[in-house]
This record gives structure tokens, C-alpha cells and sequence, in this order.
């Protein structure tokens, strides 16, 4: 593969190209830039916990070329103002791609619109409160038909807060042993059915949030087979935990949605097996010890992911034959990019030459310690996995390589 000037020049089994930089790939998988739909960067307001800059170094230490950030910041990422910020801040990082969401509401606060369309034409990929449900279904309903004129999606958080209350970990056996408060599964799946009726109602495009649950996963299955434009991700620890995880009480085992049972967590597997499941995101969400170190009740909800997606992914469900290379592509890298519009996740000539290559067999073992994130919340503390990225390219530009992070530098 040739890059010149950013983009994939030519493919072939023999290329002429003198001068150039040349990375031998070999035992390798060559595949399109990862692209993680759903991280959160904490910038502005807890820069403390995570900025711009720094996740996006942890972004391309893990292997994704691509983000989208939440706009659950202080202030919220709204308007054109709070979505040219972040494209400011990506571009001085100059690290992996950095593409707003803009809030849903004002404030995130459920009353009324933000300036969707502002923050549209200033770059925000797509919309959402994430972290909060949009409990108002009349509202629900004009984003969902003021977007479509934008032919964005709505990316929902589906949750039932009159059923959550102030649960803090899934209800069943195991929190009802632990004696912590429950969120029942129907809390999600009630969220679900109504945010899909909506779109039904307005023909929109509705992206569902970390599904948790075998049911909610079925409601979206059967949406998309009656002709509705509607796509769902599942988080890697929704894939490799499940609620007995809880039992040591660490509070990096929690998050929203909370772990599930074990027949979820085989739906969900068997979900993707099936193809119901468009994308894997890590829902990055990087908290400060401080805050992680309390009781389980009182520890906010959340698990950073940038850097251990892919050997969690890889170990759970590649090497345990449950998907394909082909199939981990789409899921991390083209139906990401195609939901959100992007003219990413291909190796094509004329292509954006972002590229990672991944080693399937390197066996490593997650460390927090290691993590250039700001944040250590993990609940993979310790986990040997196998599957790692080695080398990663954004636009030509060599950040990462043999496993050694760059300084942003000059396309190749």
C-alpha cells in the first residue's frame, strides 16, 4: 500500500516508491483506522480526569484513529461555539481525529433543543445527552425530526429514570446478595421501545447507546427488519462481565448501564454473532481516584476503554471464534464511520490513509499504570489478553509504531 499525501495512493503486490518510509507488515493485520463512536474527554471543566489531548494520545495508544466525544462536559458541548472548541483542541493535539456530539437539549437538561443546527454546520457528527436520558418524549420528538434535515443520527441513552431511581448495579441475585439497589433491564429496554416508536413516528435515524440487555438488542433487531433506520453498539465490558463482577465492590465495575446477568451477556455475544450489532464503542469515560475510591453507592458511574478495547474484543470474542477479522472491522472501524457520516473505515484508493495494524497474537497484560489516559478506572486491571495494535497512521502521519507512541508530526 502506497500513501502520499494522506490518502491511500495505490494497492498492489508490487509498487514502486523511492524515498519513501517503508513499515515492513509483516504477520500483521493491515485494516482501516479503529473508530470509537462513543468516548467522553472531560474537556472543558475536569480536565483533571481527561482532556482533548489526551485522549486522544490514549485513542491512538489503543488503536483508533477516530473518536466521537460526548457532550456531557461543564459547559455541555452545544452550539457552534462548544463544537469549534473541541475541533480546536483536536487540531493542536494533532493526534487521532476528534468529532463532536452536540447536547440534545440545552444544558443537557431535558427542557428544550439546543442549537442543533449551529452546531451541525460548525462539525458536530450527530446529537445526544448522553449520560442522561431525554425523559420527555415530546421533546424526544423534535430532535428526532429537526435532525433529519441533517441527516444526522440521535444517539440516545435509553433509560427509564422512574424505574433506575438511585439504583447503583443490575437488579437480580447478585444485588439483592450484595444488598446494593437495583436497575432492572426494563429500565433500558422500556427506553428503547419508546425512543424506536418515535422514530418510527418520524422517520428519522436513531443510534442506540451501549445496549445492555438481550431484550433491548431484540428491539432493535426487529426495528431494522421493518425498514426503520435504526443501529445500536455494545462496550466491550457489557461483552466480557457480568454482574457477579460487583462482588469485590470495586467501583471500577461500575457503570450505566450497569453489568448484567450472564444471559445477557450471551445475547448480547450471540447478537453479534448475528449481525445485530453495528459497533463496538468503549463508552470511555475516565473518572479521578478520588472520586472512584468511595463507597460503591457513592462512586459515579463509569470505566475508561481507549486502551484496552481491542485486546478485550480480540481475546473474548476473536479468539474465541465468535467473529471474524472481516466482522471486527465493520464493527470497530466501517459501520462507525458509516453511521456517523464519516468518509473513514477504508483502505481504498483515495482513501484517508488512516490505517492501524494490529498483531492478533501478542499476549499482554493490562496495567493501569501504563495507560496514558489521565484516568485508571478499569475494571481489566490485571487481564492477560491477546491482541494488540502495533502501528497507527492518521492522514499518512506516523503516531504510533511498534508499539511507541510519536510526536505528532508531517504526513508521510
Amino acid at each position: 500500500m502506497l500513501i502520499e499525501g494522506g490518502v491511500v495512493a495505490e494497492l498492489g503486490t508490487s509498487i514502486e516508491a523511492d524515498g519513501a518510509e517503508v513499515i515492513d507488515a509483516k504477520g500483521l493485520v493491515v485494516c482501516p483506522g479503529l473508530v470509537d463512536m462513543h468516548v467522553h474527554l472531560r474537556e472543558p471543566g475536569r480536565e483533571d480526569e481527561e482532556t482533548i489531548e489526551s485522549g486522544a494520545r490514549a485513542a491512538i495508544r489503543g488503536g483508533f484513529t477516530s473518536v466521537a466525544a460526548m457532550p456531557n462536559t461543564e459547559p455541555p458541548i452545544e452550539g457552534e461555539e462548544g463544537v469549534k472548541f473541541v475541533l480546536s483542541k483536536a487540531r493542536e493535539a494533532g493526534l487521532a481525529r476528534v468529532f463532536p456530539l452536540a447536547a440534545i437539549s440545552k444544558g443537557r437538561k431535558g427542557e428544550t433543543l439546543s442549537e442543533i443546527g449551529s452546531a451541525v454546520r460548525a462539525g458536530a457528527v450527530g446529537i445526544s445527552d448522553d449520560g442522561y436520558p431525554v425523559a420527555g418524549s415530546g421533546l424526544m420528538r423534535r430532535a428526532l425530526e429537526y435532525v433529519k434535515m441533517f441527516d444526522r443520527p440521535v444517539m440516545t441513552h435509553c433509560e427509564d429514570p422512574g424505574l433506575s431511581t438511585r439504583g447503583v448495579m443490575n437488579e437480580g441475585k447478585t444485588s439483592t446478595m450484595l444488598g446494593l439497589r437495583g436497575i432492572p433491564g426494563a429500565s433500558e429496554d422500556v427506553g428503547v421501545i419508546r425512543d424506536i416508536i418515535l422514530t418510527q413516528l418520524t422517520a428519522s435515524r436513531l443510534h442506540v447507546c451501549h445496549v445492555s440487555t438481550g431484550a433491548g438488542l431484540e428491539f432493535v433487531g426487529r426495528a431494522r427488519t421493518s425498514g426503520l433506520d435504526v443501529t445500536c453498539e455494545v462496550t466491550p465490558h457489557h461483552l466480557a462481565l457480568n454482574d457477579e463482577a460487583v462482588t469485590t465492590f470495586d467501583t471500577n465495575t461500575k457503570m450505566k448501564p450497569p453489568l448484567r446477568g450472564k444471559d445477557d451477556v450471551a445475547a448480547l455475544r450471540k447478537g453479534i454473532e448475528a449481525g445485530l450489532v453495528d459497533a463496538i464503542a468503549s463508552d470511555h469515560a475516565p473518572h479521578s481516584p478520588e472520586e472512584k475510591d468511595q463507597e460503591f453507592d457513592l462512586a459515579p458511574f463509569g470505566v475508561i476503554g481507549l486502551e484496552t478495547t481491542v485486546g478485550v474484543v480480540m481475546s473474548c470474542l476473536y479468539h474465541d471464534g465468535a467473529v471474524t477479522l472481516p466482522d471486527l472491522v465493520r464493527l470497530l472501524s466501517t459501520n462507525p464511520a458509516r453511521i456517523l457520516g464519516l468518509p473513514l473505515g477504508s483502505l481504498k484508493p483515495g482513501s484517508p490513509a488512516d490505517v492501524t495494524l494490529l498483531d492478533t497474537d501478542a499476549e499482554w497484560e493490562i496495567d493501569p499504570r501504563d495507560f496514558v489516559s489521565k484516568s485508571r478506572n478499569t475494571p481489566f486491571s490485571g487481564w492477560k489478553v491477546k491482541g494488540k495494535p502495533i502501528t497507527v497512521m492518521v492522514e499518512g502521519r506516523v503516531l504510533m509504531r511498534d508499539g511507541e507512541l510519536r510526536t505528532p508530526g508531517v504526513r508521510q
